[in-house]
């Protein structure tokens, strides 16, 4: 008996400079969403509503970019896929801000390695598990 092979094409892997694009924080309130990221960045989040939806926008300069929402779906949670934020120089600053602003501090600034820095995982004041990562 005589099996037949079919040939498959393999597909070209998809490579990016960025598997991230945007993201979203979902917030149940928003006001006290939008102080938290304000006061521990030091910002000022433009905000907007459209179609029942609150979004406060974080003032990217060029990149990736992202927002805390507010609407139907938009649901809080400590689990699920976490978002490491940008922690800038030193995680340090952002991470000292946390508590003060009404979040809670999970896991201190901890070296990943040399090569990749640092990161901290924290809970927000909406109930969402987020990481800050820095080089130093």
């Amino acid at each position: 008996m005589k099996t037949s092979v079919k040939h498959v094409k393999k597909e070209k892997p998809l490579i990016l400079k960025h598997y991230i694009n945007w993201f979203e924080i979902p917030a149940y309130n928003f006001e006290r969403a939008v102080a938290f990221y304000n006061s521990i960045y030091s910002i000022t989040m433009e905000t907007m509503e459209l179609n029942g939806y609150a979004s406060a926008f974080f003032p990217a300069k060029s990149g990736i970019g992202g927002a805390v929402v507010q609407g139907e779906g938009c649901v809080p949670s400590m689990t699920g896929p976490l978002v490491y934020l940008n922690g800038g120089k030193d995680l340090s600053v952002v991470l000292s801000k946390i508590e003060g602003a009404g979040g809670r501090i999970v896991l201190p600034k901890t070296l990943i390695n040399e090569a990749v820095g640092y990161f901290a995982l924290f809970v927000d004041t909406e109930g969402n598990r987020l990481a800050l990562h820095s080089k130093f």
